[in-house]
């Protein structure tokens, strides 16, 4: 794992260089004069919240996720997933997609040691995407430096989260909504492997495995003593609010094995088993399943290529509230 690290790392230092003429506000070494150390706070804050919950690390990486897909083409990820609702204004974090989302505090409290350190320099949304690097790093998988400067917005509206893709997504619909954020297949195919982290609710996976068609019941590409566990997890009449299934067999390490479940005909999005419908993402599907190496090196790649989509405005000295 730490080989597979350090090449992932010589491989950004390549790719920044060529992404950093096209995201000029943000630079390895924004902070080096105004705040030298506050990564350390940032990576602390996550490694003392994994030690009392372990799904902190796949709340933080969706939570940046859902952070920089919100209007990805205009503002990015600018902490918009941060600020709380207002009685004007419904936020993003009360959308429909995001009323799963948990683990705010864990930004809040690296924000609170980073202001301790240096008041008033570091952006909510640079401390996101560096939470959501240490989430992977700490959970076995790939590290690599985070670009920064980043600023935080001031809009955040929950009718917006609607742009976010669905789990019933097919690959047209994925392809069409990582392409608006300038994101590729090999983009899309890599990013899917944060779902090797996480749970699913019943609700996100249900049409594959009850009514999926006018004559078929369940999803015949889903294999029959998989899609029979998730049937008895996920009864038709279920009414357990936090029933689900995790995304793979490896529920708290960050590997790739969520790519060779899905080779297996065991995922558990349709959006997941939309990628073996399209022959390059495909091969990428198998590519990354053979490597974890590989995988580790794209993530990492697209992780950097998706987190520089930002347009924010403000420093904020309260993530949760418009300065």
């Amino acid at each position: 794992m730490a080989a597979m690290a350090g090449s992932v790392l010589l491989a950004f230092l390549m790719i920044f260089t060529i992404l950093s003429s096209s995201v000029s506000s943000l630079s390895l070494n924004y902070y080096d004069k105004t705040c030298p150390n506050f990564e350390s706070a940032v990576t602390n804050a996550v490694k003392k919240a994994m030690k009392n919950d372990r799904t902190v690390p796949a709340a933080i990486l969706r939570m940046h996720f859902h952070d920089c897909f919100i209007r990805g083409d205009l503002k990015g990820c600018d902490a918009s997933v941060l600020l709380k609702s207002t009685k004007k204004n419904v936020a993003e974090k009360d959308g429909p997609p995001n009323v799963s989302l948990h683990a705010f505090y864990v930004i809040d409290h690296a924000k609170e040691a980073v202001e301790k350190m240096c008041p008033g320099v570091v952006s909510c949304a640079d401390i996101l995407a560096l939470a959501a690097r240490d989430a992977v790093a700490l959970s076995g998988g790939p590290n690599w430096a985070v670009p920064k400067g980043r600023k935080d917005g001031r809009i955040s509206k929950a009718s917006e989260t609607r742009q976010l893709p669905a789990p019933v997504f097919n690959i047209s619909q994925l392809q069409q909504s990582f392409s608006q954020r300038g994101l590729s297949l090999e983009d899309l195919v890599a990013l899917s492997g944060g779902h090797t982290l996480g749970f699913a609710h019943c609700s996100s996976f249900q049409n594959r495995i009850h009514n999926f068609s006018a004559t078929v019941d369940v999803d015949s590409t889903l294999s029959p003593s998989f899609a029979a566990n998730l049937r008895r997890i996920c009864p038709l009449q279920n009414k357990a609010k936090n029933a689900g299934s995790t995304m793979d067999s490896t529920t708290f390490g960050f590997d790739n094995v969520y790519y060779k479940m899905l080779l297996g005909g065991k995922s558990i999005f349709s959006s997941d088993q939309a990628l073996l419908t399209n022959p390059k993402a495909k091969a990428l599907v198998q590519k990354f399943a053979a490597s974890e190496a590989e995988f580790g090196k794209a993530f990492a790649a697209s992780m950097v290529k998706m987190s520089s989509l930002t347009g924010g405005q403000e420093v904020r000295l309260d993530c949760k509230v418009v300065r």
